[in-house]
């Protein structure tokens, strides 16, 4: 099954994220867990187990209660999101479809494809949120605003 899902995935990104994207399009990928009696490892190659390579990660955390992160979409970069530590949940919006998924586990990352709004929200004490992504820091890449997304959307633009 993970390998149907990854195939799945690569066949969006090798279109060149040409055609609309929807939230059925972010998936979740197993990532491979080494386990170890001194702890556990998860390895994470682009291209190898993700279907980009990665040119840029960051991670948040200390984020108080009730806070959220994210609110906005973006053209071309793609994300693997991963609950490090701790849990939250991701909303995700293509403009007609939202769907709310958990992270909860390191070995499991949610891959966000362009053209979906994402919201990262309920974040337990001590979460730790880390994001893997395709592209270096291009604030062009960005659509901050709903509204806006909604109508790029409309016209199959994003």
């Amino acid at each position: 099954m993970p390998m149907t899902i990854f195939m799945i995935t690569m066949s969006f990104w090798n279109l060149g994220g040409s055609m609309k994207s929807s939230v059925y399009d972010c998936v979740i990928l197993p990532l491979n867990k080494i386990h170890n009696r001194a702890g556990n490892i998860t390895i994470v190659e682009g291209k190898k187990n993700i279907p980009f390579d990665v040119r840029r990660i960051y991670y948040l955390y200390d984020i108080p209660g009730g806070e959220a992160r994210g609110g906005h979409a973006h053209k071309e970069l793609q994300q693997l999101i991963v609950a490090a530590s701790g849990s939250f949940n991701v909303l995700l919006d293509d403009g007609q479809n939202k769907k709310i998924v958990t992270l909860n586990r390191p070995n499991y990352g949610l891959v966000v494809v362009p053209g979906i709004w994402r919201e990262l929200m309920e974040f337990s004490s001590g979460a730790i949120c880390l994001v893997l992504a395709s592209h270096k820091y291009d604030e062009n890449d960005y659509v901050r605003e709903f509204d806006m997304f909604k109508k790029l959307k409309l016209n199959f633009k994003l």
